[in-house]
């Protein structure tokens, strides 16, 4: 009963009283001290504490002032009132007048040509024309004279991808704008145009590119587009090797692909967690086939591995984590083949402990079917068997082909024999072309490999004796122009005594024209081609802008003394590739190749991977948005709404 309980204030006041505060340098709360003395001892724990949390609360406070003031400066001098009066746009710009062998609109003149000083000035530059908006293209951007020419770019894309971060936004790791650069902000550096189109022929003897644009109907609309340099960085497409049912794979070369690739992996899931899916539905839904063990299909079964341990484990039904299984299907003997051998063995051994399925030598993936991939492949003892894996995702990374536009460009000049990209000389100008006029970089090039091409003019700047054999001395001057010609083959030449010995079949101290053909034909061979990797690209364009910036000034110092040649040999170096290394994620861990050594390893070597590929972006905007996205998704996880 409340009546005899003990009266409230004197519980209250015995509670109280029988409290020490020793930490806080107070006296005890008796009747005969009514108010709290200071102490004058040290502050307190409990007083520094609130101090700490006072200046963290201003400094806070202060922060978020300070960028509410710069957001609100921002506004205050972007949304006003701007008009646009009296811009002045040529009427050739408006319509076009039409010419060249198919009679289409020549566009001589484009919108922006007169809109301001700069611009102005610029019409009269040189026409460089660039085809293209991946890496080759935007480094020559970067590292071109911004005045030195009337630039335009020719891309079916308005932006540039980061694409080695592909694998990374098909699954949702970070996020697809955070690769993405507006290809417009890139060129405005050269005041330079964009149309969005694609190339699909060229009129070399008349300097036409034709473009197949967009009408407002929907319909392509094609027409020329003149140039005095043209720049073929227009890129490759996926080799298809005579395989059918390709139709229902899955290629991961665009932002594209990367945005269907990650609705059908978080559908297949989806589907595979509802009570109406059968086991043998959920198993085929579950069950994720990469075609390919290169880079791109070792990082993206890797990335799928990494969603389903941090996120498919955490918020769908387990039994969906249980029955995934991810195949990775290589025609060679080792995933990660470009690299060292000591790479793909612990690439190999950490996919085995993480349950990914490694199928080896097999000899090729006969067909694709919309429930499965049946592909050949060794046991053990060596005897071939078929194998059929269920599947509802399929991605295809089994190499490069042209594109029809590389292709239309080999089948106008008769020099052109590679099977997978235009041939170029050692300036990277497109054999066969008329000289100084074209050029072709990154996937869609490859540097010339054969010697035997230039056997004949060799022997014509080399024999100065005119008998028709090559002594040593001729020999040296001979390796000279060689490594000028093909920079590639430099690595086979430094033992060039040795050589010219063990070729000199009939040991007269002479290298004859049979002997001299099978020394070249012989070192053609053990000639690489360079890889078809952003990083070539990049070098590549970097090379041909600072290139094409000193042929500008070469010209017109030639100009003035009434020359003109368009050999740009005599003012530039040949390019020279240098491998800075090769690196590929494989789940919660990074492998490195450089110039010869391994480096493996687990968290450290992968936050090293994203130092790197955090340092190349493109802009700062995209460095900014990529380190937020890993920040949200070691926080929250990756976004899981199909969307």
């Amino acid at each position: 009963m409340l009546s005899r309980s003990r009266p409230l204030s004197r519980t209250v006041f015995q509670n109280t009283s029988a409290l020490r505060f020793p930490p806080l340098g107070l006296r005890p709360f008796t009747r005969s001290a009514p108010r709290f003395e200071p102490s004058h001892r040290a502050p307190s724990a409990l007083a520094t504490a609130l101090k700490r949390t006072g200046f963290f609360f201003a400094s806070a406070t202060g922060g978020i002032f300070l960028i509410g003031g710069a957001i609100f400066l921002h506004d205050a001098f972007t949304y006003n009132d701007l008009h646009v009066e009296r811009v002045p746009v040529n009427p050739l710009a408006l319509h076009p007048e039409s010419g060249g062998p198919k009679n289409l609109p020549i566009a001589k003149v484009l919108m922006a040509d007169e809109e301001d000083d700069v611009n102005k000035r610029l019409v009269d530059k040189p026409k460089l024309v660039i085809i293209g908006g991946g890496w080759g293209a935007v480094s020559i951007i970067k590292t071109l004279d911004t005045e030195a020419y009337h630039v335009t770019v020719v891309s079916p894309e308005t932006y540039n991808h980061f694409t080695p971060l592909l694998p990374s936004a098909a699954v949702g790791t970070v996020q697809i704008r955070s690769i993405v650069e507006p290809l417009r902000k890139i060129i405005a550096r050269v005041h330079g145009h964009f149309i969005e189109g694609t190339a699909v022929d060229v009129v070399m003897g008349e300097r036409l590119l034709e473009v197949a644009g967009k009408g407002p109907d929907g319909q392509p609309r094609n027409f020329y587009i003149p140039y005095d340099k043209l720049v073929i960085a227009c890129g490759s497409v996926s080799a298809t090797h005579g395989v059918s049912g390709l139709e229902h794979c899955f290629q991961l070369k665009t932002i594209r692909d990367a945005r269907d690739i990650r609705r059908r992996i978080l559908e297949n899931f989806e589907i595979a967690s509802l009570p109406t899916t059968t086991p043998e539905e959920r198993k085929r839904l579950l069950s994720f086939v990469i075609c390919g063990g290169g880079p791109t299909g070792v990082e993206t079964a890797a990335e799928i591995y990494d969603l389903c341990q941090e996120d498919i484990l955490q918020y769908y039904p387990k039994i969906c984590r249980e029955e995934v299984s991810i195949h990775i299907v290589q025609s060679r003997s080792h995933v990660l083949n470009t690299y060292s051998e000591n790479i793909s063995r612990y690439a190999e051994d950490k996919f085995q402990r993480d349950g990914v399925n490694l199928i080896t030598d097999a000899r090729r993936v006969s067909a694709v079917s919309e429930t499965h991939v049946t592909c050949t492949a060794k046991d053990e003892a060596g005897k071939t068997r078929t194998i059929e894996i269920p599947a509802n995702f399929v991605l295809w990374s089994t190499g490069i082909a042209m594109n029809p536009f590389t292709e239309r460009v080999c089948s106008l000049l008769p020099n052109q024999v590679h099977k997978k990209a235009i041939e170029v000389d050692a300036h990277l100008r497109v054999i066969g072309a008329p000289l100084g006029t074209v050029y072709a970089i990154g996937d869609a090039s490859t540097i010339e490999t054969s010697l035997l091409r230039h056997l004949l003019g060799l022997i014509d700047t080399c024999d100065k004796n005119n008998d028709g054999k090559i002594d040593f001395e001729e020999w040296e001057t001979m390796v000279k122009h060689i490594k000028q010609k093909v920079p590639m083959a430099s690595t086979h030449l430094e033992k060039i005594r040795d050589l010219f010995e063990s070729y000199d079949s009939d040991k007269d101290n002479t290298l004859g024209f049979n002997e001299l053909t099978q020394l070249l034909q012989d070192l053609s061979r053990k000639i690489t081609a360079l890889p078809a990797t952003a990083q070539v690209a990049s070098q590549q364009g970097k090379y041909l802008g600072r290139k094409l910036s000193k042929a500008v000034k070469q010209h017109k110092v030639l100009a003035a003394n009434d020359i003109f040649d368009d050999d740009d040999a005599a003012h530039s170096h040949p390019f020279h590739y240098r491998h800075l290394g090769s690196l590929a994620y494989i789940g919660n861990a990074a492998v490195f190749d450089f110039e010869g050594k391994s480096i493996m390893g687990g968290l450290a070597a992968m936050y090293a991977w994203r130092s790197i590929y955090w340092s190349e972006q493109v802009s700062t905007r995209t460095r900014a948005l990529l380190m937020i996205d890993w920040i949200m998704r070691g926080i929250w996880g990756r976004d899981l709404s199909n969307l």
